[in-house]
């Protein structure tokens, strides 16, 4: 049958004492809804429905870019009037899958368990056993074991709050008698609203099956209602995703101390993370890549062999094979390195490619710049990319050597084997296999003396009189310190 998924995020989330709506609160740098969304879609439903109400130009705006239909509950009357608003769009013969926006760890596979006893013309609804049940509602099942009701833990009386078979709130049921269900639910109850679980009894009272189908573990189904409760699921989420990569191949330094923030971090064999380390979006790290303790990769591939020292951060790079990157060391984006290049501490590349074995290995600025291979770029070396309206290209070829504490003043073309002499600043184009270099003259004064301290009120006096003497070029009649001339200055 065709599914409809039906997502509740209207609730206001007031224990979060926040000025975000509850659905957009961040798990692992993703609102709680993305996740929901995300895997409702894997379900590949014909349609996506999201009931929002508290904060919804918010919640709209942070979902501009999903292909969702959205439906407005307008005043908050509970579960069952939410789900209401949305079944006015949703055909007879379909299938719906009710969830919610704060329920973001559930799975694809066991969601479709649920969807499978619905195809079969049952009402079915995800449970679990807790433990420690307070706050959800209780399944209560006559003699024979067949489901009855399920009562909310604010109406439970004595005996059915030790029941542990919980109501996870997420259910899927055939779309026609569905409607039928929701339009005989009433207000009777402490909250004064319609409870989406009321239509368990009267399904029960129509003679229709309800089946009750158990989540794999209690993870899955845990709601978000307050800061503590969010912490946890992040935790929760982390480990999860610490597994999936040690199950994958990689040896995890500490697997409480990894950071998957959204998209999809993927690894070969032998892969080692130490700890710290955090991942966004969607990356890659080939066999036998190292990364070394406190490292944020984002949007990145990371070559076979390769090792990421300590404290770098990688954004929209390709990393070939047998490179060395770091410690300290910043990779923006559109960067690629080839085949064993080395990029050392605090050396900072942005949107240039950087050949095979060339080397970059201290306090260096590459950016805009096409290096060739087996070029040494030294220490101290910055290309001066950026006029202060436009950004130009630096070209180095292959093997050439920069000098340490070199400018490299763009547009400007290094050529293949040049050399470039320590300290110089070029503005102009360099011949292949030439030295190349700048020097002002060296001096030495016989006539200097090191300066002395000063007491405070020579130093005062020196100061006023440094200060207030005429700048190369001005006028000395003008006078200094007239306010009129600071004006015009």
């Amino acid at each position: 049958m065709p599914l409809s998924v039906v997502i509740l995020a209207a609730g206001q989330g007031k224990r979060m004492n926040s000025d975000l709506p509850k659905v957009l609160q961040p798990l692992a740098g993703q609102p709680l809804l993305q996740h929901v969304i995300r895997t409702a879609r894997a379900l590949n439903p014909a349609n996506v429905y999201v009931v929002y109400g508290h904060g919804g130009p918010q919640v709209r705006a942070a979902f501009d870019h999903e292909e969702v239909d959205w439906v407005l509950q307008a005043e908050q009357l509970g579960t069952g009037h939410a789900v209401m608003q949305a079944m006015s769009a949703i055909p007879d013969d379909h299938t719906v899958l009710v969830l919610y926006g704060d329920v973001p760890l559930i799975r694809a596979a066991t969601l479709q368990a649920l969807t499978v006893a619905a195809n079969a013309g049952a009402l079915a609804i995800l449970s679990v056993r807790l433990d420690q049940a307070a706050g959800y509602g209780r399944i209560v099942r006559d003699p024979m074991g067949l489901v009855r009701a399920i009562v909310e833990h604010k109406d439970a009386s004595a005996d059915e709050l030790m029941i542990k078979e919980a109501n996870s709130g997420l259910m899927a049921a055939p779309a026609g008698r569905l409607r039928g269900w929701l339009l005989g639910l009433g207000t009777e109850n402490s909250q004064r609203e319609y409870y989406l679980t009321d239509v368990v009894g009267l399904a029960v009272k129509a003679g229709d099956r309800v089946e009750a189908v158990l989540a794999p573990s209690a993870t899955e189904v845990l709601g978000v209602n307050d800061r503590i409760q969010l912490a946890e699921v992040e935790t929760c989420y982390r480990m999860e995703r610490a597994r999936e990569l040690m199950v994958a191949g990689a040896t995890l330094a500490d697997p409480a101390r990894i950071d998957v923030r959204g998209g999809e971090v993927s690894v070969e064999r032998d892969v080692f993370i130490d700890v710290n380390a955090v991942f966004i979006g969607k990356v890659h790290l080939a066999a036998r890549v190292r990364i070394g303790p406190n490292c944020l990769i984002k949007d990145a591939s990371i070559g076979a062999d390769t090792e990421v020292f300590s404290n770098c951060v990688i954004e929209d790079a390709q990393i070939g094979e047998h490179c060395r990157v770091g410690p300290f060391a910043r990779l923006r984006p559109r960067t690629v390195l080839a085949r064993g290049v080395h990029i050392g501490n605090f050396v900072e590349v942005k949107n240039s490619e950087i050949g095979p074995d060339s080397k970059a290995n201290h306090l260096s600025y590459v950016g805009d710049t096409r290096v060739g291979g087996g070029v040494n770029v030294g220490a101290g070396t910055i290309t001066c990319n950026y006029d202060g309206a436009n950004k130009w290209p630096t070209e180095i070829g292959a093997g050439a050597f920069i000098g340490s504490g070199s400018m490299l003043v763009a547009p400007v073309r290094i050529g293949a084997g040049a050399t470039i002499g320590a300290g110089s600043t070029i503005g102009a184009n360099a011949p292949e296999g030439k030295l190349t270099l700048t020097r002002a003259p060296q001096v030495t004064s016989s006539r200097w003396t090191r300066p002395r301290k000063l007491a405070p009120e020579e130093h005062a006096a020196a100061v006023e009189r440094a200060l207030n003497e005429p700048q190369e070029g001005s006028d000395p009649a003008a006078g200094t310190g007239s306010p009129d001339a600071e004006k015009e200055s």
